[in-house]
């Protein structure tokens, strides 16, 4: 059956006269799914019993389902762990700031990218996630919450670019003036580096924020992190953001998570201060979350301190992430792996 929550209003409106209803039907829908965020067709009050029960023939209804809630104790951040309609899990994680509330969403189930200190890739790709999929962690956290999010995202589990045309759509359904309609420019996309998608994303021109997981300035280094570094070179990618900063005029943001004695030296620090400044960027220090099946260790706060001024001395806008949840199973993947083996 057709996913009906990943349709744009036009292709509910196409639906629809297929089924024999006027469009304003397809509008009464549309409302109920993404600014209602109704949970089932039976929660469209105004629609008669038959016609809901003609579209729970004709359509999935996609409704995550809460599975695990930790929250933290430190800042009330929340993780959420969601399970979809096969019984698959996700991540989802909501972040209050001064400046708005913000989600940062799962676009597959696990990953294939193999990142060495990620918990999402232990396992490997289970499946990427629809539309509607991505859409309801953001529709469920907002009722969970009775609170509106500002800010989303897509940095939780799996590789958004390998899931290009779903993470297209997804895009386009939550920035539509007839859904939630939150701003293109307040959307960040992760990616560890898929250079022809990012390309390929420049070219549709929209003013998302694009994050590139980077975490060492050299290729050899970066292989032993990030599999995906054996496919696409440090140069390769560099060129791919520049023709991202071309096609969109939107700065893009460096991800670096920094780890004891594997890429936190000065000399590290220099050549990412020789990459960023090519760059029409920003750079983010992460201290690395610790995943129990890794050994790595968190820079410590001298190491972090010496290696953020470098970067200031060449003239590099950075910032130190500030550390959301720490209490509660931060890594990404972690809470769902913990509760599995539970």
């Amino acid at each position: 059956m057709q996913d009906i929550k990943s349709l744009t209003l036009e292709e509910l409106i196409n639906e629809m006269k297929r089924l024999g209803e006027r469009p304003f039907r397809a509008k009464q829908m549309y409302q109920w799914m993404h600014t209602r965020l109704a949970r089932s067709f039976g929660d469209m009050t105004d629609l008669s019993l038959s016609f809901r029960e003609k579209c729970a023939e004709e359509y999935t209804f996609t409704a995550l389902k809460l599975v695990k809630t930790q929250e933290s104790a430190l800042d009330g951040t929340r993780k959420y762990l969601f399970e979809l309609s096969d019984g698959k899990r996700i991540e989802s994680v909501w972040m209050k700031y001064r400046h708005g509330n913000s989600v940062c969403i799962s676009s597959q189930a696990g990953c294939r990218m193999g990142c060495a200190f990620c918990a999402s890739t232990i396992g490997g790709l289970e499946r990427s996630l629809t539309p509607s999929e991505m859409l309801d962690q953001v529709y469920a956290i907002t009722l969970l919450t009775g609170e509106r999010v500002s800010n989303v995202v897509v940095m939780g589990m799996g590789e958004p670019l390998d899931n290009y045309d779903n993470l297209l759509r997804f895009i386009t359904l939550l920035t539509d003036e007839n859904g939630l309609h939150i701003s293109q420019r307040n959307i960040t996309v992760s990616t560890c580096g898929l250079a022809p998608e990012i390309r390929r994303l420049a070219d549709e021109k929209l003013q998302i924020t694009l994050a590139l997981s980077l975490h060492a300035p050299e290729d050899a280094k970066r292989k032993k992190l990030m599999p995906v570094a054996n496919k696409y070179s440090i140069s390769e990618v560099m060129e791919a953001c520049a023709w991202y900063f071309g096609q969109t005029k939107r700065r893009i943001t460096f991800e670096y998570s920094l780890i004891k004695d594997v890429n936190d030296s000065k000399e590290d620090a220099k050549m990412l201060a020789g990459l960023a400044k090519k760059q029409n960027c920003h750079v983010n220090l992460i201290p690395v979350n610790p995943v129990n099946e890794r050994s790595f260790v968190q820079s410590d706060t001298k190491t972090l301190t010496a290696f953020k001024k470098i970067l200031e001395d060449c003239g590099v806008n950075v910032t130190v992430r500030r550390e959301m949840g720490r209490d509660i199973d931060g890594a990404c993947g972690q809470l769902r792996r913990r509760y599995s083996e539970e």
